[in-house]
């Protein structure tokens, strides 16, 4: 540990980021992994289960249990789509059509780098986050670097030259445009909350997290997180609100003419915003590294003993806040396979004429009251 921060500051940076990547890639490989076997389970069917290695098969038990579980799966699938024949149409523009799959990419993984995933306590006993880059403006940050990467989706439906795509990525724009209204109106209630009067304007989503050392805001401030997750569901391009996709009637959306390793990255884009979705969630409404409502980090720290050891109290914040975000990964993937498909004139009107209201009048009254009583 002394010896990272030793080294040179623009080496820190630059192996933080590829630590982010080298994580970011496989969860995301692992998500769409996940997110077969639990459409499985929910249809009541074994999902992936054959794939093992030679050099794997012999071992007793482990080897069997992992078959099952479609672990290899994984493996095998990011094979397929590396080696994969990459084919590009004849009718599409190359240069763009090639570029878009990277720039989904560059948004998904930007937005780690502000989000806080841990903690640790120093030797004056203050919380010292576990983050790339720890600012005042970090949901700002999230929000204005998220939100490129629509240009992605338009940018692929428009140099695909077909109409299919070009319908997905016009209703990829006009979904983020309806939904990212009521996102940002959802979490001002938060900010209004932490900033009291008197003290110095942050975003940071830190003070987030310190301020739920009492109780979580999902309990405070329901309808924010009701309003915040919907959007995130809207926003990230997840069923029933996938509509720049809709295999029912655009046969893959934004995405038709794309295969193999390009197709994969778009993918492995939206299961990394889902991922950044989910953390931000946890933030803001689930306490973030906090283990329970009641019971902080620094509480637990004191109660296993582990104030004086701050890697092993960052490796548990960690393990808190992992969980967390897995559980809510495991609730988009329930949801998808669920609740059918809205058709695209329900989406615009939940976004329009109930969302966006809901969204002003819960800033409206939190206002008021946090006026009226916070003093």
């Amino acid at each position: 540990m002394n010896l990272f921060f030793e080294l040179p500051l623009l080496v820190q940076v630059v192996l933080k980021g590829l630590a982010v990547i080298a994580v970011m890639f496989p969860l995301a490989g692992a998500c769409s992994m996940a997110e077969r076997k639990v459409s499985a389970w929910i249809q009541g069917r074994p999902g992936p289960n054959r794939a093992i290695p030679p050099w794997f098969a012999w071992v007793p038990v482990l080897g069997p249990f992992l078959q099952r579980l479609g672990v290899f799966h994984l493996m095998a699938d990011g094979l397929k789509f590396l080696f994969k024949e990459e084919q590009v149409p004849g009718q599409v523009n190359k240069l763009y059509f090639i570029l878009a799959p990277v720039l989904a990419m560059i948004p998904a993984l930007t937005t780690v780098t502000v989000v806080p995933f841990g903690a640790y306590l120093d030797s004056d006993g203050r919380v010292v986050p576990l983050m790339l880059a720890n600012v005042d403006v970090g949901l700002l940050a999230v929000f204005a670097i998220s939100s490129l990467g629509i240009y992605s989706l338009i940018l692929a439906g428009w140099a695909s030259n077909s109409k299919y795509s070009f319908l997905g990525g016009v209703r990829a724009s006009a979904q983020l445009i309806s939904y990212e209204l009521s996102l940002t109106l959802a979490v001002l209630p938060v900010f209004l909350w932490i900033n009291a009067p008197g003290t110095p304007g942050t975003f940071s989503l830190v003070r987030v997290v310190e301020m739920q050392s009492g109780i979580w805001f999902l309990f405070t401030m329901p309808v924010s997180a009701v309003v915040f997750l919907i959007a995130l569901f809207a926003e990230t391009n997840r069923q029933p609100f996938d509509m720049p996709e809709s295999e029912s009637d655009l046969v893959g959306g934004f995405h038709t003419e794309y295969g193999a390793f390009k197709w994969s990255l778009f993918f492995v884009a939206e299961y990394s915003n889902m991922l950044v979705g989910s953390a931000v969630f946890v933030l803001l409404f689930l306490g973030g590294w906090n283990p329970l409502p009641w019971v902080t980090l620094a509480d637990l720290g004191s109660v296993l003993h582990l104030a004086s050891h701050p890697v092993l109290l960052g490796l548990l914040s960690l393990a808190i806040f992992i969980g967390k975000v897995l559980v809510m990964i495991f609730f988009f993937m329930w949801v998808r396979w669920t609740v059918p498909r809205f058709r695209y004139d329900q989406v615009m009107k939940l976004g329009w004429q109930k969302l966006l209201p809901l969204a002003i009048f819960n800033l409206v009254a939190y206002a008021v009251g946090i006026a009226l009583f916070q003093k």
